[in-house]
C-alpha cells in the first residue's frame, strides 16, 4: 500500500472522481472540510478516519479557514501488481448529496445496533466516516480489560455488518501504549505504518530501536521482529494502517512471538 500527506487549504477542491483502489483519510490536523461519497456526505476533523472505497465517486471541499492535513492511504501497489488501474473523472466537480447524506452512518453508526431487516452485504463497510470521539472512548473502554500481549490495547475499524475490516483490502487500526508499558516482540506477514497522534516511545524492530514522538511515522516490514516501548508519563495514542486485510484472504498470514 502506498500512505502520503496531503495538505489542503481553505477554499480548495478535490474534484469528483473514482478508482479501482480503495483509499482512507485520517485527519492529523484541522478541521472544517467535508467529503463525499457516492452522494452520502460528511464533515471530517482532526483524529477522523473516513473511507474512499474501491470505485465509489469522491470528492472533497475544504470550508475552513486553516490549512488542514490528512494521511492518504491507497492499496495503489497491489492494484497495479494485479494490473487492474482504472479511473475516472465525474461530469461534474462535486457531486449532489443524497436527500439524507449521512443515511449509512445513521442506519449503522452506533457499530451495535443496526434496522430491522437483512442489510446489504458490500465488500466495504456502509459506514464511511468513524469520529475521533467514538474511535477513542472505544479504546478507553478497551482499557479496562487485560492488555493484549503484542500491542498493549488496540481496536480495528471494523464493518459494522459483516464484522470483516472496514475496507477488504486496507487494516486500520487505534492502539493506545499506557505509561511503562513495553509489549511482547512478535512479527507476522504483511507491512504497518504508523502515526503517533500523540505520545512519546520507541519500537525495536529487528533489534535497532526507533525513538519516535507525536507527528512521526514509523513503518514496520513484513515478518520483521519488532516490540512496542512507551517512554514518556502519558499513555501513547497511535493511527496503524497495514495490508493485513489481503494477505489473510490470501491465505498468506502467518504471526508468531519471538
Amino acid at each position: 500500500f502506498w500512505v502520503s500527506i496531503q495538505y489542503i487549504l481553505p477554499g480548495e477542491i478535490a474534484t469528483a472522481h473514482r478508482h479501482m483502489a480503495s483509499a482512507l483519510r485520517f485527519i492529523m490536523q484541522g478541521e472544517g472540510a467535508d467529503t463525499t461519497v457516492d452522494g452520502e456526505m460528511y464533515q471530517i476533523n482532526e483524529g477522523d478516519l473516513v473511507l474512499t472505497p474501491n470505485w465509489t465517486w469522491h470528492d472533497h471541499e475544504h470550508k475552513g479557514s486553516e490549512p488542514m492535513v490528512w494521511i492518504d492511504v491507497l492499496d495503489i501497489s497491489l492494484v497495479r501488481s494485479c494490473h487492474a488501474v482504472f479511473f475516472e473523472d465525474f461530469d461534474m466537480a462535486r457531486q449532489t448529496p443524497n436527500v439524507i447524506p449521512d443515511e449509512s452512518y445513521r442506519r449503522f453508526g452506533s457499530g451495535l445496533m443496526r434496522p430491522q431487516g437483512q442489510p446489504e452485504r458490500r465488500k466495504y463497510s456502509p459506514v464511511l466516516a468513524y469520529t475521533r470521539a467514538m474511535s477513542e472512548e472505544a479504546l478507553r473502554q478497551a482499557a479496562g480489560l487485560d492488555p493484549d500481549p503484542f500491542d498493549d490495547v488496540i481496536l480495528e475499524y471494523q464493518n459494522p455488518v459483516t464484522g470483516e475490516p472496514a475496507l477488504p483490502t486496507i487494516g486500520t487500526r487505534l492502539q493506545m501504549l499506557r505509561p511503562g508499558t513495553h509489549t511482547r516482540a512478535h512479527r507476522h506477514t504483511g507491512s504497518a505504518v504508523y502515526y503517533v497522534i500523540r505520545g512519546e516511545g520507541a519500537t525495536i524492530i529487528n533489534g535497532q530501536r526507533y525513538d519516535w514522538a507525536k507527528g512521526d511515522f514509523l513503518a514496520l516490514p513484513p515478518w520483521a521482529t519488532h516490540e512496542h516501548l512507551n517512554t514518556g508519563k502519558s499513555e501513547v495514542l497511535l493511527f496503524q494502517v497495514n495490508d493485513l486485510p489481503a494477505l489473510e484472504k490470501l491465505g498468506f498470514y502467518r504471526e508468531e512471538p519471538v
